[in-house]
């Protein structure tokens, strides 16, 4: 009996890729012969708590710790909390229990180093984004650039030093899992790790597309009249998710198909959006955080799917949109234009800049419009989008491990 310990952080990719990887995880594992307890640091309950197995999965929280004393190093206030979960661990854990630590997030080098002085383990790490791509985006030569400023600001600095902090947490742990083989060349390349430490596995997703309610009926529940037209985007509001391009490219839109509506279904940053938004309010929904049979409804109302990222190490909504048979249209950036083919999506490139990523909106638009102007098209999209989308279906990914 293997007994495998996922950790992960409470944070807002928590609430989204990373969260949907740690449940399809555990629901893959499901009656295997491995252990499974999810561990969620950093969590905002008052104690630590260790709830009774669901599904033959244990969930333990622990609580975030004591932010009052704002002069305290950051850092070093994070290597304590490390030491003191593993404290906690110590209590739990049997040296018998053959454990393996599967860790989700990139700037705890000093946890997996605690784990190995404390338990004879295993560690693999699933590699979920890189930090310089939450900043720089999907611009490698701006980091090569950055990396290798000798009297950088304060910002590359930034960079330099997330950069050698992952550098350092990727040479502590025994195995490495990325989802696309994009990120296995920037893990040999860029951070100079052994390719036979890496494994490529792509992120697998249970189908969940059947609809329990007639499109009639969910439109009538949404408030959808019969000819409107649902553009969706699903995710997280924020710079890197590409979504103030999209609001642009949305304007355009309207400009030749007033009977279309922008649905934003995630929580973010709201301002950001709603300033990009002047003139056209009623023609965009926000529906903030909502359930997963509320976010499938949406996925049945809708006619096209965009992901305008400007980096992604994968892409999990994509896949979402791919197993609902949505014509999508993305940008050809990371790990997306790996994961969907030229037959199931139309592309958007990156504008690269010596010190930034841009989209151009007119052309998003122009995908958009393309597709609400040939449904035979977008209907042909859709059903290829669905016929790829069987690659990444969770038996298939148990099959092939």
């Amino acid at each position: 009996m293997i007994n495998l310990y996922i950790i992960n952080e409470s944070s807002i990719s928590a609430v989204y890729g990373i969260g949907t990887y740690i449940r399809e995880l555990t629901a893959a594992l499901k009656n295997s012969e491995i252990k499974v307890c999810v561990i969620h640091l950093f969590t905002n309950r008052q104690d630590i708590e260790t709830e009774e197995e669901v599904d033959g999965v244990n969930y333990w929280y622990i609580p975030a710790p004591n932010n009052s004393n704002l002069l305290f190093d950051k850092n070093r206030q994070r290597e304590l909390y490390y030491r003191n979960v593993l404290y906690f661990l110590r209590l739990q854990v049997k040296e018998t229990d053959r454990p393996v630590f599967h860790l989700n997030n990139n700037l705890c080098a000093v946890l997996a180093e605690e784990l190995k002085r404390t338990f004879d383990c295993r560690i693999v790490a699933t590699v979920h984004y890189v930090d310089w791509g939450l900043y720089i985006n999907d611009n490698i030569q701006r980091l090569h650039s950055m990396l290798n400023e000798e009297y950088p600001g304060s910002f590359g600095k930034k960079i330099q030093k997330s950069f050698e902090e992952e550098k350092l947490y990727f040479s502590k742990v025994d195995k490495i899992i990325c989802p696309s083989n994009y990120m296995h060349k920037i893990l040999s390349n860029e951070y100079g790790l052994d390719s036979t430490k890496i494994s490529f596995i792509p992120n697998g997703l249970t189908d969940m597309s059947k609809p329990k309610t007639s499109i009639q009926l969910l439109r009538r529940k949404w408030n959808v009249s019969s000819k409107e037209k649902i553009v969706l985007f699903v995710g997280r509001i924020d710079e890197v998710k590409g979504t103030t391009y999209l609001i642009r490219a949305f304007c355009k839109v309207l400009q030749s198909y007033p009977g279309c509506r922008l649905v934003i279904a995630g929580n973010g940053n709201y301002n950001m959006c709603l300033q990009e938004s002047k003139g056209i309010y009623t023609k965009i929904t926000f529906t903030g955080l909502i359930k997963k049979e509320e976010l499938n409804e949406l996925y049945h109302l809708s006619c096209i799917g965009v992901v305008p990222s400007l980096f992604e190490t994968f892409g999990y909504v994509a896949m979402e949109m791919m197993m609902h048979g949505l014509p999508i249209v993305v940008t050809a950036t990371s790990g997306l234009k790996e994961a969907l083919d030229d037959s199931c999506a139309l592309k958007v490139p990156l504008t690269l800049l010596p010190d930034n990523v841009e989209i151009d909106t007119i052309l998003l638009a122009e995908k958009i419009k393309f597709l609400l102007k040939h449904p035979a098209k977008a209907k042909c999209l859709a059903k290829n989008a669905r016929k790829s989308y069987k690659i990444f279906t969770i038996k298939r990914q148990l099959s092939c491990s």
